[in-house]
C-alpha cells in the first residue's frame, strides 16, 4: 500500500498550510491519485482552529502513523524550488529513523519544481511572467527583480539565477531589465553568492526610482511573504529612504494555479519511477 504526499518546509503562518492542502486537492483532482499534504517542520505548532479545525501533522510523525497504517511505500513530492538541505539531509534522516521502527517502509522521494539539468522547461518562468505582468498596468518598462528567501546551498541559488534568466527571455521587451536578489544571507564569505541582499540593491542609484516590480520567488504566504513579511517591510523602508522609488510585490508562485501542472509532471516521474531525488528502500530489498 503507498501513500502520496505533498511536502514543503512548514510555517507557523496557518495561510502556508491552508494553501499546500489547496494545492494537494488540486493535484489530487488533476490525477485521480489521493495526496495528502504536509510540512517538514514547525505547522504542528498551529492551532486547529486556524486550520479549519484539522490539526496539522509533520512528516515524521504521519510517517510513522502511515507505516503502523500497513503503507508500505511513500511517494514524497517536494513542494520545494531546488535541492535545499531540508529535502538532502533532513528528509531522508527523519524517515530513516521511522523505517528503524517500520523497515517494511520504503521511500521515493521526486525532483524538487526546478531540474536545471533536465531539458529546458519554461512552466515555472512563464507563471513567474504572468505574476509580475499582473502588476504591470499602467507602468511602463519597468525593473524586475526575482528575490527568495536566499540559501546557505549554491545550487539552490543557482535555480534563482536560472530562473531569473528565463525570465528575462520572457520579459525582454516588457521590462527595462530584469536581476535577482536574496531577502537575507548568512554572514561570512562562504555565502556571498547570495549577493545582492534586496535591501541593498533597492538602495543603488540604478534602483532607488522609477517602478520596480519584486518576482516573489517564495511559495506560500509566511514570514518573509505576503502581507506584513519581512520583503514588504523591507520594501516600505526603502520608499520611505527614496521616494522617487515605486517598489511592489507580486503574488507568490504557490498562490498561481499553474504550479499544479509542474506538480503533475513530478507525481507522473515518480510513479514511472523515472528520476528520484533520493530513494530509501525497505530494509533487505535488493540495491
Amino acid at each position: 500500500m503507498r501513500k502520496i504526499l505533498l511536502v514543503d518546509n512548514g510555517s507557523l503562518r496557518p495561510q502556508a498550510t491552508l494553501n499546500l492542502r489547496r494545492l494537494a486537492h488540486a493535484l489530487s483532482q488533476a490525477t485521480g491519485e489521493a495526496v495528502e499534504a504536509t510540512s517538514l517542520l514547525h505547522s504542528y505548532k498551529i492551532p486547529p482552529e486556524k486550520l479549519e479545525g484539522h490539526k496539522a501533522v509533520t512528516l515524521g510523525p504521519l510517517a510513522e502513523r502511515l507505516a503502523a497504517q500497513g503503507v508500505t511505500e511513500l511517494l514524497i513530492l517536494p513542494f520545494f524550488f531546488g535541492p535545499s538541505q531540508a529535502l538532502t539531509h533532513y528528509l531522508p534522516e527523519r524517515l530513516a529513523e521511522v523505517q528503524t521502527s517500520y523497515p517494511q517502509l520504503g521511500v521515493k522521494v521526486a525532483l524538487p519544481l526546478v531540474d536545471s539539468q533536465a531539458p529546458v522547461d519554461l512552466r515555472l518562468a512563464q507563471l513567474l511572467a504572468e505574476n509580475v505582468r499582473e502588476r504591470m498596468a499602467g507602468l511602463s518598462q519597468p525593473k524586475v527583480v526575482l528575490v527568495d528567501h536566499g540559501s546557505p546551498i549554491p545550487e539552490v541559488t543557482a535555480v534563482r539565477n536560472y530562473l531569473a534568466g528565463q525570465l528575462s527571455v520572457l520579459l525582454a521587451d516588457e521590462a527595462s531589465c530584469v536581476t535577482f536578489a536574496s531577502m537575507e544571507r548568512r554572514d561570512g564569505e562562504a555565502y556571498r553568492f547570495n549577493e545582492p541582499l534586496l535591501v541593498d540593491l533597492l538602495a543603488s542609484p540604478s534602483m532607488a526610482h522609477g517602478d520596480v516590480i519584486l518576482s516573489m520567488l517564495f511559495l506560500s504566504p509566511g514570514r518573509h511573504a505576503g502581507e506584513g513579511g519581512d520583503i514588504a517591510e523591507i520594501c516600505e523602508q526603502a520608499m520611505a529612504r527614496a521616494p522617487g522609488l515605486s517598489a511592489t510585490t507580486t503574488r507568490l508562485v504557490g498562490e498561481n494555479d499553474a504550479i499544479v501542472d509542474i506538480l503533475v509532471t513530478r507525481l507522473r516521474q515518480i510513479l514511472a519511477g523515472e528520476p528520484l531525488l533520493a530513494e530509501l528502500p525497505p530494509a533487505g530489498a535488493s540495491s
